[in-house]
């Protein structure tokens, strides 16, 4: 009906990385590269294999909290985003969230709300569309005040500061750890992501092609070869009836 255009090369990053190169096996089902030795600092991307869920957990931990930001200089809140397939669980973005915040978050000054603790200095997530606030659904920002007084807390996104009445906090969560499919649209300096059996249910290839590649600069995966296999094999898009053939002929 109309003439098509494909794009399929991608110049966002250099096509040297890894990233990239890996990101385009994914699409096509193939297993991404793994480097053999543990690389030089201009690599852009690590799998890192480990089997329990406890064991994955403890790994991200170390990644974030010392290993990325000594060795690649990078502030391990603001450039380093832990993305989940799944929201419960021990690799999930519950326990990956509360985790994180003990560790990177030591501040005493905190208010709790709605069955939810907010710390200032958290990471946090707006995960509904305010065009009245100009906060859209997915922007990540960081705790600058909470005020008991005004019953307010405001979040600093990009330099845009956002209030929060107390009874609009339901809006603001955790965001050290995300769902990949909230990270939809967005990107960060460093993606660290675990890939587990347990994920099994939402382990599909367009997830994984997703979560690698929001990452800038740096992506890491904790896991096992085993899941990531499978779900980069598995790739249950979802048809979409929108009507547009019809609309098209008509």
């Amino acid at each position: 009906m109309v003439p098509v255009v494909e794009l399929n090369e991608i110049f966002r990053q250099a096509m040297g990385s890894l990233i990239i190169t890996n990101a385009h096996r994914i699409n096509r089902g193939e297993f991404p590269i793994i480097p053999e030795s543990k690389g030089e600092e201009t690599q852009d991307f690590y799998f890192i294999q480990k089997e329990k869920p406890e064991e994955i957990a403890a790994t991200i931990m170390d990644l974030v909290t010392q290993r990325i930001p000594n060795r690649f200089a990078k502030d391990p809140i603001n450039d380093i985003q832990v993305l989940t397939p799944m929201h419960k669980g021990v690799i999930g973005a519950q326990n990956l969230n509360q985790a994180l915040r003990e560790a990177l978050n030591k501040s005493q000054i905190e208010l709790s709300r709605g069955g939810r603790v907010y710390k200032l200095g958290d990471k946090g997530m707006h995960i509904k569309n305010d065009y009245h606030k100009e906060v859209f659904n997915g922007d990540i920002g960081r705790i600058t005040k909470i005020d008991t007084e005004e019953q307010e807390v405001t979040g600093d996104f990009d330099g845009r500061l956002v209030e929060y009445d107390f009874s609009d906090l339901s809006e603001l969560v955790l965001a050290y750890a995300v769902s990949v499919h909230k990270s939809q649209g967005s990107e960060y300096p460093v993606v660290v992501m675990p890939v587990h059996i347990s994920h099994y249910l939402l382990l599909q290839r367009n997830l994984i092609y997703t979560g690698v590649t929001r990452a800038k600069k740096l992506g890491v995966i904790v896991g096992t070869r085993k899941a990531l296999s499978i779900g980069i094999r598995i790739n249950k898009i979802r048809k979409r009836f929108t009507g547009l053939g019809k609309k098209l002929k008509a």
